[in-house]
Parts: C-alpha cells; sequence; structure tokens
C-alpha cells in the first residue's frame, strides 16, 4: 500500500508540473505576440511621424537650429566614427547656411566623460564659430534630447542630425515634444559593418521604449530652467 500510495503521490507531482509547465508556455507565448505587436505598432509610428521629414544634406529645407545627437566618444575625447558622421553633417549644413547654430546635446554624467565638450571641440578645429556652438550636456537619450531642446532650449524648428537608421525615431520624438522638426541622416558609418548592423537591430527595443516614453509624459532626467543659449547664439 506505501508502494502504490507512493505512485500516486509521485504521478500527481508530475501531473502538476506539467499543469505548471503548459500554463508558463501560455504566458511565454502571450509575451511574444504582446512584444511583437507593441513593437511593429511602435516602428509604424515612428515611420508615419517621420515620412516626408527625412532628407539629404543639399535637398533638407532650411531651419534655424541643428539638434545635433550625441554618442560614443573615446577617452581621449576624440569622437567614435558614429558620432564623427553626425558632426560631418552639421559641419556641412552650417557652411551650407541650412542652419544659422548648432545645439550639441550628448552625455555629460560623468565628469570625466563630455560628449556635448567633445562634439565642440571638433566642429570648432574645422571652423564652425564657437559662438554658434551651444551645448546641452544633459542629452542622456533620444527622449531626453528632444524634450530639452524644445522646453529647456525654446527650440520650435530645428533640423535633426544623427545616423540614418536612428533618424526617423529621433524626428518623430522631436516632433512629439513640439518641434517642427526634419532630419539628415549618416550613411557613412555603414563601413563599421558589425556596429551598424547591431545598433540597427537594436532600434526595434528602442522604437518601444520612444512610444513608452511618448505615452507616460516623462520628464527627462534633469529638465532645468529655461536657458537662453540658442537665442543669444542666433542673435550673435
Amino acid at each position: 500500500m506505501r508502494g502504490l500510495a507512493g505512485r500516486w503521490r509521485a504521478w500527481g507531482d508530475r501531473r502538476r508540473a506539467v499543469r505548471l509547465a503548459g500554463r508558463l508556455l501560455v504566458l511565454a507565448m502571450a509575451a511574444v505576440v504582446l512584444l511583437g505587436t507593441a513593437t511593429v505598432a511602435s516602428v509604424s509610428w515612428v515611420r508615419g511621424a517621420a515620412e516626408g521629414r527625412l532628407f539629404d544634406a543639399a535637398d533638407v529645407p532650411q531651419t534655424p537650429v541643428a539638434l545635433v545627437l550625441g554618442t560614443k566618444v573615446a577617452p581621449d575625447g576624440t569622437p567614435a566614427p558614429f558620432l564623427a558622421g553626425r558632426l560631418e553633417i552639421a559641419r556641412r549644413l552650417y557652411a551650407a547656411g541650412k542652419v544659422q547654430v548648432l545645439l550639441l546635446s550628448g552625455d555629460n554624467m560623468d565628469r570625466d566623460y563630455d560628449e556635448p565638450g567633445a562634439m565642440r571641440r571638433w566642429l570648432v578645429d574645422r571652423g564652425v564659430p564657437a559662438e554658434k556652438t551651444v551645448l546641452d550636456h544633459a542629452g542622456f537619450d533620444t527622449y531626453d534630447s528632444c524634450v530639452r531642446a524644445h522646453r529647456v532650449f525654446g527650440v520650435r524648428r530645428a533640423t535633426v542630425v544623427t545616423q540614418s537608421f536612428h533618424l526617423p525615431r529621433a524626428v518623430a520624438l522631436c516632433r512629439d515634444a513640439g518641434i517642427d522638426a526634419v532630419g539628415v541622416g549618416d550613411d557613412t558609418a555603414r563601413r563599421h559593418a558589425g556596429q551598424w548592423r547591431i545598433s540597427s537591430t537594436r532600434e526595434y527595443g528602442a522604437c518601444v521604449k520612444a512610444a513608452v516614453d511618448v505615452l507616460t509624459g516623462r520628464d527627462p532626467v534633469h529638465l532645468g530652467r529655461r536657458e537662453a543659449g540658442v537665442d543669444d547664439a542666433l542673435r550673435a
């Protein structure tokens, strides 16, 4: 009898384990479907918001400000290839009279890491007047850069500059923040095929995050008071 009771308990344990596994599988499948739906919806929103607003440097309409989004800088202060590509576009836009002021938005959370400062040095070394550059040290992500450009620096119309795979999301976020935005994307960094492929793939998840940021209406990590840097640079 003891052996029979033991077998019944073991059989019951197996049934419970199978039921639990089945429920976990259903939950996992539901999560995959939900994530897929969210990704498709987010990417569709981004592409729709940016449609008709992405240009080559030669064809982009004139705007007062170029919002140049920061990314990786080497320990010696040299912009990585992705950032150098963005800065070269910004330099060309300024030289062609397409924009009057460059708002350089990037990460400076750590005292020893300063994306906006490195961006300004690169541009000034190549002929852009320092007084025509404005630094945003709290552009910790694309959403923060766009919201701060509007709410802190008072930007109403701008040309966003970043890599081409990132550009639709950046333009969509700037438009949602209240900026009449167009964009120019860099493709020169495609020569770094591995990094380009990884970053392009990550963009799907970034679109979901962008949609969540917009839906929640969160404030940037650092919002701060209104700054007159862009206004002063336009008058200079």
